[in-house]
């Protein structure tokens, strides 16, 4: 039992469990949205967000633990990610290969209690949230595949209440993919150097730093506009755009904890204010919701 314990507590370390947080908030708009067109759906929606919560950890576990295993080489050599659960001896390969596998399991099973339509497109998930892991062997836009992986959370969600998808909410993934992938290039900035010396592929290692930011403010304007078409597709209220107006600004100051000559405060920006603006946003389009 320690020994089994001690497993386990390492293993949500290492798929940093806590930052579920990101793409849930956005799901849990998507599911909000979706539920107004149920009939009865306070009779139906607590089951179905439960499961969505079930599919969503369960999901983003496998998807964390799968890249901990596939990268578990890249990891020793590179300073920073050294102290990581498989290069450091806390857990072997084959142990987090197969946690991975449970995840993956935990979610399709999930996927199969939401509807006929989730379960069915829940594979197609599972390789969109594993395949991440190895494009940055291929491609320096490995982080739009980062943002696909947390910007699919809208769509699966809504399609999990409805069974069906509206291409409204795609609106919505796409502008989380953007936000995602903006933050994955600023936070590969730290590992520029290392990214060259292995032959791996990254905007920052290709273009360097400075345009790397540049880029990720792109993004996050691209992302700004889209909620603002988002916005308009579901008739926000005044609420709803004070959620947009407030995650713009906390967008803006994110960007002012970090510059390309200053990394120092990544972690904070990366970690703590994407949680925060996921639950910004999630919190004023529920009132928007409510008052309405």
């Amino acid at each position: 039992m320690p020994t089994l314990w001690r497993r386990t507590r390492t293993t949500l370390e290492m798929i940093k469990w806590e930052h579920s947080i990101f793409a849930l908030p956005f799901a849990l708009t998507a599911v909000l949205l979706a539920a107004g067109g149920l009939g009865d759906w306070r009779t139906v929606l607590p089951g179905k967000v439960a499961w969505i919560l079930v599919a969503m950890v369960s999901a983003r576990s496998a998807a964390m633990a799968f890249n901990r295993w596939a990268d578990a080489e890249l990891d020793a050599a590179n300073p920073r990610t050294q102290s990581r659960a498989i290069p450091a001896g806390l857990l072997t390969p084959r142990f987090v290969l197969g946690f991975t596998v449970l995840a993956a399991a935990v979610f399709v099973g999930a996927s199969a209690e939401l509807n006929r339509l989730t379960l069915y497109l829940s594979p197609l998930v599972l390789v969109v949230l594993l395949g991440y892991s190895y494009l940055k062997r291929v491609t320096r836009w490995s982080h739009l595949g980062l943002g696909l992986a947390l910007g699919l959370a809208p769509s699966a969600a809504w399609i999990a209440v409805r069974g069906s998808l509206d291409p409204r909410i795609l609106v919505l993934t796409a502008a989380v993919t953007l936000w995602a992938g903006g933050f994955d290039v600023l936070y590969s900035c730290q590992d520029c150097e290392h990214d060259r010396e292995a032959g791996l592929h990254s905007l920052p290692q290709a273009v360097g730093i400075p345009v790397a930011f540049w880029v990720a403010r792109g993004m996050h304007v691209l992302m700004l506009c889209l909620l603002v078409w988002f916005g308009e597709l579901f008739h926000f209220g005044w609420m709803g755009w004070m959620g947009v107006g407030a995650v713009g600004l906390l967008l803006g100051y994110e960007h002012s904890l970090v510059s390309p000559k200053d990394l120092r405060r990544l972690n904070a920006a990366f970690f703590t204010m994407n949680g925060v603006i996921a639950m910004v946003f999630l919190g004023f389009v529920a009132g928007d919701l409510w008052v309405k």
